[in-house]
Order: structure tokens, then sequence, then C-alpha cells
């Protein structure tokens, strides 16, 4: 447990951080869900609006280093491969 007021404040921020990194996350993983159905319910223009949105969700968070770049880089292509083949 912290001692000092700086450490329990500093404890108070990281457990809302937490909180609100994990809702993030979990919307960016249901976006990125969302494309996937998108494209195996054979919805091309569903697809490219729901890829869209999730590419913008993913540039979100790799901004606030809840994922990092390159991981955001590689799902927002594989992504893009994914809705142009389908559709």
């Amino acid at each position: 447990m912290p001692n000092t007021a700086s450490a329990k404040k500093r404890l108070r921020q990281n457990d809302k951080l937490r909180l609100l990194n994990r809702s993030r996350k979990s919307a960016l993983r249901s976006q990125i869900r969302k494309v996937r159905e998108a494209v195996q319910a054979g919805d091309a223009e569903k697809a490219q609006s729901e890829l869209r949105l999730a590419q913008k969700r993913i540039d979100q968070a790799a901004g606030k280093n809840i994922m990092h770049k390159n991981a955001a880089a590689r799902t927002k292509s594989r992504l893009v491969k994914l809705v142009k083949t389908a559709g």
C-alpha cells in the first residue's frame, strides 16, 4: 500500500487509467470483430464503413499507447487486405 500522499494519488490515477484503457481496448476489439463479421456476411458496403471506423479507433489506440504502433499498422493492413479480397 502507498504511504505518501503522492503515491496514493498515483494509485488512484492508475486505477482510473487502467479502467479507461480496458474499455478502449474492448471497444477496439469489438470494432475489429464487426469488420470481420461484415466480411463473413458478404456485405462489402458495411465492411467498408466498419473498416473506416476501425482504422480510426486503431490509430487512436496507438496514439494513446494502448496498442503498439507497429501492431496497429499490422492490424490495419490485415483488415484492409481482408476487405479488399472479400469485396
